[in-house]
C-alpha cells in the first residue's frame, strides 16, 4: 500500500493543476446541486421494531385522514391574576383565538378548549390543540406565522399565551462557538508549522472536503429524508478528521524535506506512509459509523452514513489535494525546524545546520517518552485511576430523548410545557395513547370497556380517557394521563404496566393493546439502544481489531487500543452525565435544564469515539513499528515515536478538540450534547490514553507487544504502513535522471 500511496502522492504533486481542479469542480458540482434542491420534506422520526412504531401504523391504517404524523401544537393560556379562564370576556378571547386557528389552509383540526376538557381545575389555565396535515418539517412558513399571529392577539387582549409541540421546531443554530473552534485550530496549525502557508493548507482541504461532504446532503436532503442535524454532525466530524489527517502528510512531508529529499519524493512518501496511516484511521472511523446501521434505526443509520461519506472524501483530499496543494506551495513550505526568509545560499546552509543542530535535541515528546519509559507502572496506574474516576458518574446514567421541558427556559416551548405542568400536573405533558386493536375479536364495545378499566387500576394514572373508536368500530384510541413527568422512572413503570395488562387483554379476548405517543416512544428508543450496544461494540470493535492486526502485525497491540478507547468512552459517558445530568459546570456550558442523557448518545459517543481512538493509535504506533521494524529496540522505538509523533497528534487532539466544542454553543441539545461529549473524550483518549497509557504499556511488554503467531503473520496481507517498500521505490525513483517523462513534467512545472 505504501507504494501505491507514494505514487499516487507524486502524481498529485506533479499533476497538480487536475488534481485541484477536479475537486473544485467537484465542490462547485456539489453546490449547484444543493442550490437546486428542493427543501427537506418529512423527516419522521420512526423506530421499527418497537411497540410504539407498530401502534402508530395501526392508526395511520384503521384512522385514515387523522394524520397521526402530522405537526401538532398546544395554544396554552393564562388568565391575569384575580380572574378565570371561564370569565366571560376570557371566553370570548379564547374562542376568537380558535376561530382564527381553524382558518389555516394546513390545520386538519383544532380543539375548543371549553368543548374538550381543555381547562385546569382551578380554572386560571386552558389549552388548544391544534392539528396540523404535514409534518412539523413540511410546514409552511405563513402556517407557522398564523399561529403566533393568532397567540399575539390573545396576549394583546391580557392573557398570557404560550405555545408547545413541534408546529414551532426550528433548524438547529450552532451559534459563533463554531467559528471560534475554527479559529483555535487555526492558531494551533500556525503555532505547530510556524508557517501561515503550512498551516492554511489543512484548513482549506478540510473545508473543501466538508463544502462537498455538506453541499451533497443538503441536495439528497429530500430524497433520502435527511434531518438538519444530519449535515450538522457531519460537518463536525468531517470538518475534524479533516484537519488531522491534512496535519498529519504535511508533517511528515516537511519531515522528508528535513532529511534532505527533494519536494516532490517527499510529498510521496509523506503520502505512502502518513497516508497509510489515514487510509486505516478513516477506515475504523468509516466502519464505527456505518455500524450504527446495526441499531436499525432509520435516522442514525442516515447520520452515521452521511458523516462517514464525508470522512471518506476528507481521506481522499488528504490524499490527493494536499500533495497538490504542497506543489503550489514550493518552498513557502519548509522542512521541519526551518524558520525565517530565505536569503541566499550562505544563509540556507546556516539554517540548515541550525535546524539539523536542533533536530538533534530531545524536543517535549521525547523527555516525556523517556519518563514513562523509565516509569510505566507509576504512569499506567496513575492514568487508569484517573479516568475510573472521570467515569464514575456513568454508573447513574440516565437516557431518554428531549421534550419541551429539556428546552430553554426563554423559549415559547418551554413556557407553555411549565403552565400545562401547572394547570394540569407533571403528566399531562406526556400522555400515552393506548391503541386497542379489536378486529379480531367478538364484542369490540366490550373490549375497550374493559381496557379502560383495567388502566384506571394501575398505579401513576390521573385519568383515562373514554375509548375513541374508529368509523369501523374496530379499533379504539385511550388517551392515558399519567402523575409523573414524561422522562421519570415512574412513567417508564407505567408504560410497562399498561403492556402487561395489555397481555391479559390479549389472552381474554384476542385484542391488541399497544401503547404509543411520544413518550413511549422515547421509553422504546432507549431500550433498542441499550440491546443494540453490545452487539454494535462487537461488531465494530471486532472489525477494527482485526483491521488493527493487518495494520501493526501484532495481537497486544489492537488488544491494548481497544481496552485504552473503553477506558476513555466511559470517563467521557462519566463527564456527560456530570454536566448534563448532574448538573456540574452547566451555566459554562449553557445547558439550562438537567435530565436524563439523549437516548442515542451512548453509542453514537462509541461509535465515532472509537474511530477517532483508533485515529491517534494509528498515527503514533504506525511511527513506533516504523522504527521496530528498522532495528531499534521496543523502548528506542516508542521514544522515537513520540520524538516524531507527539507533537503533531497533540496538535491534532486540540484541533479536534476545538471543533467539536465549537457546537456547545449550538441551539439544539443534541448537538451540544455530542460536541462536549467528543470533545472531552478526545482529551481523555489522545492525552491520557494514547499519551500516557500506551507507551506505558508498550514499555511494560517489550518485544512481547509486537508479537504475532508465525501462521497468523503469513496468512496476513503485507500492507507495508512503515514504508519499507519505498526504500527500493526511492532509489528506482532516484535512478531516474533527466530522462524520465515524470521529470521531465516536473521540470516543466
Amino acid at each position: 500500500m505504501a507504494t501505491l500511496l507514494y505514487r499516487l502522492g507524486r502524481f498529485a504533486f506533479r499533476r497538480r493543476h487536475f488534481t485541484a481542479l477536479f475537486w473544485v469542480a467537484l465542490l462547485a458540482l456539489a453546490g449547484v446541486g444543493a442550490a437546486g434542491a428542493p427543501v427537506a420534506g418529512n423527516t419522521s422520526f420512526s423506530i421499527p421494531g418497537t411497540e410504539a412504531q407498530k401502534a402508530f401504523d395501526v392508526l395511520e391504517e384503521r384512522f385514515p385522514g387523522a394524520s397521526a404524523d402530522g405537526a401538532t401544537a398546544r395554544v396554552v393560556f393564562k388568565a391575569p391574576v384575580g380572574e378565570k379562564m371561564t370569565d366571560a370576556g376570557n371566553k370570548a378571547i379564547v374562542r376568537d383565538t380558535v376561530e382564527e386557528l381553524s382558518d389555516g389552509s394546513e390545520v386538519a383540526r383544532v380543539t375548543d378548549p371549553y368543548q374538550g376538557g381543555g381547562v385546569s381545575r382551578d380554572g386560571t389555565v386552558a389549552y388548544a390543540s391544534v392539528s396540523y396535515q404535514v409534518s412539523g418539517m413540511e410546514l409552511e412558513e405563513s402556517s407557522r406565522g398564523s399561529l403566533e399571529d393568532a397567540a399575539e392577539g390573545a396576549r394583546d387582549a391580557g392573557l398570557t399565551v404560550e405555545i408547545g409541540g413541534d408546529a414551532l421546531q426550528a433548524v438547529p443554530e450552532t451559534g459563533a462557538t463554531e467559528i471560534i473552534g475554527i479559529g483555535v485550530a487555526a492558531v494551533v496549525l500556525v503555532i505547530t508549522f510556524g508557517s501561515l502557508v503550512a498551516a492554511g493548507l489543512p484548513l482549506l482541504t478540510a473545508l473543501i472536503g466538508v463544502g462537498i461532504g455538506v453541499a451533497g446532503i443538503t441536495a439528497l436532503a429530500s430524497t433520502l429524508e435527511l434531518g438538519s442535524t444530519t449535515s450538522i454532525l457531519a460537518t463536525m466530524i468531517g470538518l475534524a478528521v479533516g484537519i488531522d489527517y491534512a496535519l498529519f502528510i504535511v508533517s511528515r512531508y516537511r519531515a522528508e524535506l528535513a532529511e534532505g529529499r527533494e519536494r516532490e519524493d517527499a510529498a510521496g512518501r509523506a503520502v505512502g506512509t502518513a497516508g497509510s496511516a489515514v487510509v486505516f484511521a478513516g477506515l475504523t472511523v468509516v466502519i464505527a459509523l456505518v455500524g450504527l446501521s446495526v441499531v436499525n434505526i432509520p435516522m442514525l443509520t442516515k447520520m452515521g452514513i452521511a458523516a462517514a461519506v464525508t470522512v471518506a472524501i476528507a481521506v481522499l483530499i488528504a490524499l490527493t489535494m494536499v500533495p497538490a496543494l504542497l506543489g503550489y506551495a514550493g518552498r513557502r513550505v519548509r522542512a521541519a525546524g526551518e524558520k525565517g526568509k530565505r536569503r541566499g545560499r550562505e544563509d540556507e546552509e546556516k539554517e540548515n545546520g541550525t535546524a539539523k543542530e536542533k533536530a538533534r535535541r530531545p524536543n517535549m515528546g521525547t523527555r516525556w517518552a523517556r519518563f514513562v519509559v523509565r516509569r510505566p507502572v507509576a504512569v499506567l496506574l496513575l492514568g487508569v485511576v484517573g479516568l475510573g474516576a472521570a467515569a464514575i458518574p456513568a454508573s447513574s446514567l440516565e437516557l431518554g430523548l428531549p421534550d419541551d421541558g429539556s428546552q430553554p427556559t426563554s423559549t415559547t416551548q418551554r413556557r407553555a410545557y411549565d403552565l400545562l405542568s401547572e394547570g394540569f400536573g407533571p403528566g399531562f405533558n406526556g400522555p400515552l395513547v393506548v391503541v386497542v386493536d379489536a378486529k379480531n375479536s367478538d364484542d369490540p364495545d366490550a373490549v375497550f370497556r374493559q381496557t379502560g378499566d383495567d388502566i384506571k387500576a394501575l398505579d401513576d394514572v390521573v385519568s383515562v380517557s373514554p375509548a375513541a373508536p374508529n368509523k369501523a368500530g374496530d379499533t379504539a384510541t385511550i388517551t392515558v394521563v399519567p402523575d409523573s413527568k414524561p422522562s421519570s422512572v415512574a412513567t417508564e413503570d407505567l408504560v410497562h404496566d399498561i403492556r402487561d395488562a395489555g397481555t391479559g387483554v390479549k389472552a381474554d379476548t384476542g385484542a391488541d393493546v399497544l401503547v404509543t405517543g411520544a413518550t413511549a416512544m422515547n421509553i422504546d428508543v432507549s431500550q433498542k439502544l441499550n440491546d443494540a450496544l453490545v452487539p454494535y461494540l462487537t461488531l465494530v470493535v471486532g472489525l477494527a481489531f482485526l483491521l488493527l492486526i493487518v495494520v501493526f502485525r501484532s495481537i497486544l497491540v489492537p488488544l491494548k487500543a481497544a481496552l485504552g478507547f473503553l477506558l476513555s468512552v466511559m470517563a467521557a459517558l462519566g463527564a456527560v452525565v456530570a454536566v448534563f445530568q448532574w448538573g456540574w459546570l452547566s451555566g459554562l456550558m449553557g445547558v439550562e435544564e438537567t435530565g436524563p442523557v439523549m437516548s442515542m448518545m451512548p453509542i453514537f459517543m462509541v461509535g465515532v469515539v472509537f474511530g477517532l481512538a483508533m485515529d491517534y493509535e494509528v498515527f503514533l504506533v504506525t511511527r513506533m513499528r516504523e522504527a521496530y521494524v528498522h532495528g531499534e529496540k521496543p523502548d528506542e522505538a516508542v521514544v522515537t515515536g513520540f520524538r516524531h509523533g507527539a507533537r503533531v497528534v497533540s496538535a491534532a487532539a486540540v484541533i479536534m478538540m476545538a471543533v467539536f466544542a465549537g457546537f456547545i454553543g449550538s441551539s439544539e441539545s443534541m448537538v451540544k450534547m455530542i460536541g462536549f461529549g467528543l470533545a472531552i473524550a478526545v482529551f481523555f483518549d489522545a492525552f491520557v490514553v494514547r499519551m500516557a497509557i500506551v507507551p506505558a504499556v508498550l514499555a511494560l511488554l517489550g518485544k512481547k507487544a509486537w508479537w504475532l503467531p508465525k501462521w497468523l503473520d503469513r496468512a496476513l496481507p503485507n500492507v507495508d504502513v512503515e514504508g519499507e517498500g519505498l526504500r527500493t521505490e526511492g532509489d528506482a525513483d532516484a535512478g531516474e535522471k533527466g530522462g524520465s517523462p515524470d521529470d521531465r513534467d516536473l521540470a516543466r512545472v
